[in-house]
């Protein structure tokens, strides 16, 4: 077991790739706080780990709250004594550009980027104690390539990466590494809702994707969850600072 004993904080844990990385590293031996703002959702996936016999620990928090962000923290070190780990997952998704108003504008940043940077603050106070630890800031590789009508969302995941440099820097000297993974286009629930908006069954969805990369089709959480358990377990014990895409080669071509 790669994180055994471990304590980590993942946020938007109730479903996709959250859910995904919150299950694997139950497996892995990790004491998991699910954080979410869906409360069904996320005791779910507490149940499922501990049906697995693993530890589970479920946190309902706004990301986007300042007192949300700071009780993350405390809660968890309440329940589990300690944090190793912190998983920056929980986003909004505003798919627009030009169209996008100011209330869509405020909910990006303020979740997004602000929410990120909020939760980790208050973590970092506690992993220092623990003599360090590891971080890993779900981005996406919208922030690195231009897609049409949507810097709503690509210009926060853009942030993220940028900030996530930094975090690693003035945080390196207490032993806590900091990285970002970078998800191509992957099959979680916005996925289905974006097929169901626009008319298209899972095939055709996967087909459209899938012709963007060079494996042919979609991503699934795990695969983004088994990359993120790389970058917090030791076998990354010499990896901060980096960003790795996880898509299937879309943005190689």
């Amino acid at each position: 077991m790669r994180l055994k004993d471990r304590v980590a904080i993942i946020t938007g844990a109730g479903s996709g790739i959250g859910q995904a990385t919150a299950e694997l590293f139950g497996r892995e031996g990790a004491k998991v706080v699910v954080v979410d703002i869906d409360e069904k959702g996320g005791q779910a996936v507490c149940e499922k780990i501990r049906d697995q016999r693993g530890v589970a620990h479920f946190l309902l928090a706004d990301i986007s709250k300042e007192d949300d962000a700071r009780k993350i923290s405390s809660e968890t070190v309440e329940t589990f004594g300690r944090i190793n780990i912190l998983v920056n997952n929980a986003a909004t998704f505003v798919v627009k550009g030009f169209d996008a108003t100011a209330e869509e504008w405020q909910r990006s940043l303020t979740t997004n980027v602000m929410g990120t940077a909020l939760v980790t603050k208050y973590a970092i106070e506690h992993m220092k104690r623990s003599e360090g630890g590891a971080i890993v800031n779900v981005g996406s590789m919208s922030g690195l390539i231009a897609q049409p009508n949507f810097f709503a969302y690509s210009s926060t995941k853009a942030a993220i990466i940028q900030m996530s440099r930094n975090m690693a820097l003035d945080l390196g000297s207490f032993g806590i590494r900091v990285n970002c993974i970078c998800p191509g286009s992957i099959l979680t629930p916005a996925s289905y809702r974006h097929m169901e908006k626009v008319g298209l069954t899972l095939e055709q969805f996967d087909a459209a994707e899938g012709a963007k990369t060079f494996i042919g089709r979609a991503g699934r959480p795990p695969e983004v969850a088994a990359a993120i358990l790389f970058l917090v377990s030791d076998d990354a014990s010499y990896i901060t600072g980096s960003s790795l895409l996880v898509d299937g080669g879309y943005t190689a071509q």
